[in-house]
């Protein structure tokens, strides 16, 4: 079975120097990208079989990446001066 990984730069090639940029220079961003990469290699990890997790579990995984990548995405949008996605037209401010 192929699983698919889902890297940030994969996700996000249009802000790979802003993803690059903050990796560097915002620790809590590095920390939450290191975070969602890790709980990404683990689900890819139970969906091959190679670690056991009963669905319930599993999809509370999927969940918490979904989240963290949220998180991640408005960081990286702000950074890149554009709208966060808060709904307020911030433009990045």
């Amino acid at each position: 079975m192929h699983v698919e990984h889902h890297p940030l730069i994969k996700d996000f090639p249009e802000l790979r120097e802003q993803l690059h940029h903050l990796r560097q220079d915002d620790a809590e961003f590095a920390r939450l990208a290191e975070e969602y990469e890790a709980l990404d290699k683990r689900i890819c990890r139970i969906e091959e079989g190679s670690e056991l997790l009963d669905d319930a579990g599993l999809g509370l995984l999927k969940q918490a990446r979904v989240g963290l990548k949220d998180q991640l995405a408005r960081r990286l949008k702000r950074a890149a001066g554009q709208c966060c996605g808060c709904g307020n037209g911030c433009a990045g401010q």
